[in-house]
């Protein structure tokens, strides 16, 4: 037997050693699966590590009705949710709502209501020309005598006095109004001798009170004073008689809410009404 042979026959009974794992370095033919992405549970590009990015805004925070309410009632007194809701038919601001119905406001919202309130109070304006307003302002329009500028030239409310404006506050005691008007005592004895204050039945006055008395403080820097003024008490008093006629089928169309905001926008425009009459007269005096 040769001695290959010999080498043969001993390795006839040993198990074949296992094959040499190729080096896939060196194997071009065989392809290698990809690796599997990592998975990242939706987190945003500006979270995932070692990416730089500007600090995640905090969620816009969002307002009840009756937060809402209690935002605004430090400034405008009177304003209730019936005012809020009222607003929100007129097309004023449009709320989000949930899916259960309920109103949020956002802290623009709070801001827009603000300005619309202003404007009524501040500058007798109706809210159809409030609505407008904010509408041209919102497309990018100047609009001149704008709520977000100051009073329009000609405005009959109380900006044309001299920046007197209309302040719709708590009720005052006499000695608030005093101080806050700038009139003395024996000048607010006799606003109300003539019936352009008047006092309710615990001795406070209304939120109009305070209007008045700082007109009739402005008015008696040119020489006017309270007996000059009954006439304003007069003509105020067939106003009313007129107006409130119409308060009795408004409450029946859309209720209470709805028959003091048109009564506003009514009083307003008698206001201009009264102050344009005015102007036209004193015109033809000092002439063309």
């Amino acid at each position: 037997m040769t001695a290959t042979g010999a080498v043969a026959a001993s390795d006839a009974g040993r198990p074949n050693p296992r094959p040499e794992r190729a080096d896939p370095a060196r194997r071009s033919d065989r392809t290698t699966p990809a690796p599997r992405p990592e998975r990242t549970h939706s987190v945003p590009p500006s979270d995932r590590p070692g990416t730089a990015s500007p600090e995640r805004a905090e969620p816009e925070r969002l307002y009840s009705i009756g937060e809402v309410l209690n935002l605004l009632r430090p400034e405008f007194a009177d304003v209730t949710i019936s005012k809020l809701r009222f607003l929100e038919s007129e097309g004023l601001v449009t709320p989000l709502r949930t899916p259960a119905g309920y109103r949020k406001y956002t802290p623009a919202h709070v801001e827009r209501l603000r300005l619309v309130l202003a404007a009524q109070r501040d500058r007798y304006l109706p809210l159809r020309v409030i609505r407008e307003q904010l509408e041209a302002i919102e497309r990018g329009e100047r609009v001149v005598g704008s709520l977000l500028g100051g009073p329009p030239a000609g405005d009959a409310g109380g900006a044309a006095l001299g920046g007197v404006t209309e302040v719709a506050e708590a009720w005052l005691t006499r000695e608030q109004l005093r101080e806050r008007s700038g009139l003395d005592d024996a000048g607010v004895t006799e606003l109300i001798e003539y019936g352009l204050l008047v006092p309710g039945p615990d001795g406070r006055f209304g939120p109009e009170a305070l209007t008045v008395a700082r007109i009739a403080v402005r008015l008696a820097e040119y020489g006017l004073q309270a007996r000059h003024l009954r006439a304003y008490r007069g003509t105020a008093n067939r106003e009313v008689g007129l107006l409130a006629q119409l308060v009795p089928p408004l409450s029946k169309q859309g209720g209470r809410a709805r028959a003091l905001e048109t009564i506003h926008e009514l009083a307003a425009l008698c206001a201009q009404l009264h102050g344009a009459l005015v102007r036209q007269g004193l015109r033809e005096v000092i002439g063309p």
